[in-house]
């Protein structure tokens, strides 16, 4: 029922007591309907793009899996969120808060949390002790400090001079074109501008422009000026054609945790190579100050060589790399769900007994980044030497 005028539901709205998923974005909803916590199988909801500046206590049903409230006017959660065990994915950003309920260290499923574009003093220090937290997003809020490197000049080309060619693809915060300058083949990011459910384009940018070059990511080439519409523009070094999406985003049903292509596989060798390149990129990241906050196969690509480019920073956020217990808590998120990337990508490779010996070693890898307790994981750097050392020893 998303893109109505609705702002409001019927009080019988209950007696759909097998709906699981319910979309009402782009509405004119003022409160969230009360009536949401008498359906018994209910569990994604999407209110984004609202008006809604109130949250009632208990007015979530208690099968809540996957909450979207992005881009709304919400100040405060009631303390009943911590009611909420089966919360997976929750989706905050773009909204008034000061805070989060500290009920909320009792969502101990809660895997994925997007709060970035709020008004949070402090990143709420009880985040980093939720066990299977691996997906956060927390920019654009006051006490995210900008990126010292999101000022690095860029040369700056016109567009007037580019050859915009074909549309490659389309992501939450903007549009990827393949365009030609001087006659070499780009890419183009042009940035839509408004906010996305990980945060603003603006801080993508920023952290873009931040990042440095590496073999292992997409690197920025220069800023275009005078786009017709007025819009951001980064020209990126183009992708291969050759290389492919590891994975696919997760679905409805998989919540929090990608899909992969039915059939696809890969040999053991090519899955150690493809964990060495992304902790390699992880290292380089968490360097230099920058978390992704959607460290997922489906923002990794490769080739048929297991060469690797990790992109998509949508998600991404900085923190003050001198703050180093907060630093290595934030770092050991992102472990996490390289320990979930591990798990994937085992489950495809093909089991052959000369490679035994490394499956039970890249199995006790990804247990060490699943641990439920934050300091008892590996830091990347330990991880990517690891890894290193297997790749030399096969």
């Amino acid at each position: 029922m998303t893109d109505n005028k609705l702002s409001s539901l019927p009080d019988d709205f209950c007696k759909f007591k097998k709906l699981r998923i319910l979309f009402l974005s782009n509405n004119h909803f003022t409160e969230l309907p009360t009536i949401l916590a008498k359906c018994p199988s209910l569990s994604m909801i999407g209110f984004r793009n609202n008006h809604i500046d109130t949250v009632a206590e208990n007015a979530l049903p208690l099968s809540t899996r996957w909450l979207i409230l992005t881009d709304n006017a919400i100040e405060k959660l009631p303390d009943s969120m911590g009611d909420l065990h089966l919360l997976q994915k929750c989706m905050l950003s773009g909204n008034r808060l000061t805070s989060l309920p500290t009920t909320m260290h009792q969502c101990h499923n809660l895997e994925l949390l997007r709060i970035a574009v709020n008004r949070l003093k402090a990143l709420p220090a009880f985040l980093l002790d939720l066990p299977k937290l691996s997906w956060l997003a927390y920019s654009g809020n006051p006490f995210c400090a900008k990126h010292p490197n999101c000022d690095t000049p860029l040369d700056e080309v016109v567009w007037d001079a580019l050859e915009i060619q074909e549309l490659l693809g389309e992501g939450a915060s903007g549009l990827i074109y393949k365009a030609i300058y001087e006659g070499n083949e780009v890419a183009l990011k042009i940035f839509k501008g408004d906010i996305t459910s990980d945060g603003l384009p603006e801080e993508e940018m920023d952290i873009n422009i931040s990042l440095g070059r590496h073999d292992r990511l997409v690197d920025v080439l220069s800023r275009v000026t005078g786009h017709p519409e007025g819009k951001d523009v980064l020209m990126l070094e183009l992708i291969p054609p050759h290389f492919y999406n590891l994975g696919l985003p997760p679905t409805l049903e998989t919540c929090s945790r990608d899909v992969y292509p039915q059939g696809f596989s890969l040999t053991l060798e090519k899955t150690l190579k493809i964990l060495q390149g992304v902790a390699d990129a992880a290292v380089h990241m968490h360097a230099h100050g920058i978390m992704h906050g959607d460290f997922y196969a489906h923002n990794i690509m490769i080739d048929d060589d297991a060469n690797v480019i990790l992109g998509d920073f949508g998600g991404a956020s900085y923190f003050e790399p001198h703050e180093v217990e907060t630093r290595n808590a934030l770092e050991r998120l992102e472990v996490r769900a390289f320990g979930c990337l591990v798990e994937e990508v085992l489950a495809l490779s093909i089991n052959d007994k000369p490679n035994a010996t490394l499956r039970e070693l890249l199995v006790t890898l990804k247990n060490d980044c699943l641990r439920e307790e934050n300091i008892k994981r590996p830091l990347f750097a330990q991880i990517f030497q690891q890894l290193t050392h297997y790749f030399l020893k096969r």
